[in-house]
């Protein structure tokens, strides 16, 4: 049986035009063994201009917005789960709930109520979450980088909270090479080297989770291969 993964996310997620995407560095990764599920496939603006002519429209699904976030995707995480019926969620969100709409302890909350309705569509979806990780604001704003730091306390409680052996939860680790200013275009959205890390930090978080996949070389660029194979 195939995993059926879908990717939520905000505008480091779904990308814009010319971008391979992290997406794509994970359909690279785990090939033919996943099932890619999803309402949308587009990029930002609706674009399908990727920078990879082979990422097959099938593996560009997805649940990502540009500008959306936890509290965006909490509402609607129910009946999408239903609809595409995935058995594991890679997700990243938080800045843009930090940077334009929710402190810390809110959007806390919001990760909470994504969570129980994911579970209510399906009671053992597993899900893998990246916490928010470093960009150009919190670099040069303290407080926000004190409200970031403190969601990702909050994150890990949240996870750990909630994680259940019928539908566990893995908190995945930022990638500790990842540096805005040679891994992001604009100190936030990754470039081709920070979509392979961010790709990274997701395949590396369910092969030493749930043995899911293998290691994650940052020099992929082979064509997919099998869950089973790997």
């Amino acid at each position: 049986m195939r995993l059926r993964m879908m990717f939520v996310g905000d505008s480091m997620t779904i990308g814009r035009v010319g971008d391979y995407t992290w997406r794509y560095r994970m359909w690279q990764h785990l090939g033919d063994g996943c099932e890619i599920v999803g309402p949308r496939t587009g990029l930002y603006e609706s674009s399908t201009a990727y920078a990879g002519p082979d990422f097959p429209a099938v593996a560009r699904r997805h649940l990502s917005g540009w500008g959306e976030g936890w509290q965006h995707m909490a509402p609607v995480i129910r009946e999408t789960v239903a609809a595409h019926r995935p058995d594991l969620l890679l997700v990243s969100l938080g800045l843009i709930d930090l940077g334009f709409y929710t402190d810390a302890e809110q959007t806390a909350l919001h990760t909470h109520r994504f969570l129980t309705e994911a579970r209510e569509a399906n009671p053992h979806i597993r899900a893998v979450v990246l916490p928010v990780i470093p960009n150009i604001r919190a670099e040069t704003d303290a407080p926000f980088a004190a409200e970031v730091a403190h969601f990702n306390v909050l994150l890990a409680k949240t996870l750990a909270d909630l994680d259940e052996p019928r539908s566990p939860l893995l908190l995945a680790s930022r990638p500790e090479s990842y540096d805005i200013h040679t891994d992001t275009y604009d100190g936030t959205h990754p470039n081709e080297s920070g979509e392979r890390k961010l790709a990274g930090a997701f395949a590396d978080a369910l092969h030493q989770g749930w043995g899911v996949g293998g290691p994650f070389a940052p020099e992929e660029t082979a064509t997919p291969r099998s869950l089973l194979g790997a």
